[in-house]
């Protein structure tokens, strides 16, 4: 293994997505420090990390840095060439005020660029979502690709106009005040892929629900899917290609899938819980009744029946990116579920 000079900040190290960026990381030979919200996060970070086969943990430093505190970021970018900002608040609720998601969102973002302006780093590629591409363009019979953009001026979601705020915020930045600095943007749909224990993306929160027998009734959605090691790969070599500066990607496996062929995979391919897994779709009209009552599922009625077709191919054209196959992804998602005790036999 080739041992690189440079040293790499990934912040939100011990969230999935910054999990699998550093061990990756460790295992092509660079240098890592990490930022989380609490030093006492570290045991549980390393935990996670050797949990996905972590290799070198003594080139891995961790930091104390919260993106609403402007405390030892300058120390955390400090003799870093490279910044993979994949940190971002992520609310378990819908909050009251936007507010509290987008301020955060947005100046964290702003404040990791100015650490990392200052500190002379060569480039930051940022994880933004699809929440930034495709939710302004109506999805029939439109491919959506890196040219597509949410407007934030309109009624969202607080989630997915803060993505959009934030992302528009970074190149607002480079383009006035980024000086040498450059920005490369991964944009990810839905993240899935193997666990390393109880921190993990809300969508594989679907998975966790269809295989625990607690979706009786299926709704009628569809999901673009993308796995976590994948998304991680593509952030290195955003990292590192001269073609990637100033440019955005899209992060996906394949077309998209619906909850009932997601169920239906996990049903054909693991017989241990096969029983238990339905694949009834439940009717729309009887989630829009149930809507009335039931405030969260306000959220799922106007996805309903919707399919987002989405490019990946700026990812595999420019950077040579090899996604796996949406099966591949569900099962290693869904066998991690079984492996790490989250859903019991």
């Amino acid at each position: 293994m080739e041992q690189h000079k440079e040293t790499v900040l990934v912040t939100g190290g011990s969230g999935f997505l910054g999990s699998y960026c550093i061990l990756q990381l460790l295992r092509e030979g660079y240098q890592v420090k990490t930022t989380i919200r609490s030093i006492n996060k570290q045991p549980e970070g390393i935990r996670h990390l050797q949990t996905g086969g972590a290799t070198h943990l003594e080139r891995l430093q961790f930091i104390e840095a919260d993106l609403t505190d402007d405390r030892n970021w300058h120390e955390a970018v400090k003799g870093c060439t490279y910044v993979l900002h994949v940190a971002s608040p992520f609310p378990g609720n819908t909050p009251k005020d936007e507010n509290e998601l987008i301020i955060p969102a947005r100046e964290g973002t702003i404040k990791v660029l100015q650490a990392a302006r200052q500190a002379g780093v060569k480039r930051v590629v940022m994880t933004s979502s699809f929440a930034a591409v495709g939710y302004s363009s109506n999805p029939k019979e439109h491919l959506f690709t890196e040219t597509d953009w949410t407007d934030p001026n309109t009624s969202l979601p607080a989630y997915i106009k803060s993505k959009a705020i934030a992302e528009i915020a970074a190149w607002d930045f480079i383009r006035t005040a980024g000086e040498e600095l450059q920005l490369t943007v991964i944009n990810p749909v839905g993240i899935f892929g193997p666990v390393l224990g109880e921190n993990f993306s809300s969508s594989i929160k679907i998975i966790e629900r269809i295989m625990s027998s607690k979706m009786p009734a299926i709704p009628n959605i569809y999901t673009n899917i993308t796995d976590v090691r994948d998304v991680a790969d593509l952030h290195l070599r955003a990292m590192i290609a001269p073609q990637a500066a100033g440019q955005r990607f899209l992060a996906l496996s394949g077309g998209s899938m619906s909850f009932t062929e997601i169920a239906q995979t996990i049903r054909n391919n693991i017989p241990a819980i096969a029983d238990r897994i339905s694949t009834k779709t439940a009717p729309d009209w009887l989630l829009k009744l149930m809507s009335l009552f039931k405030k969260e599922l306000k959220q799922v009625v106007p996805l309903l029946g919707v399919v987002k077709e989405v490019s990946n191919e700026k990812a595999i054209r420019l950077l040579g990116w090899q996604p796996r196959s949406n099966q591949e992804c569900i099962l290693a998602t869904a066998q991690s579920l079984l492996d790490q005790g989250i859903v019991k036999v």
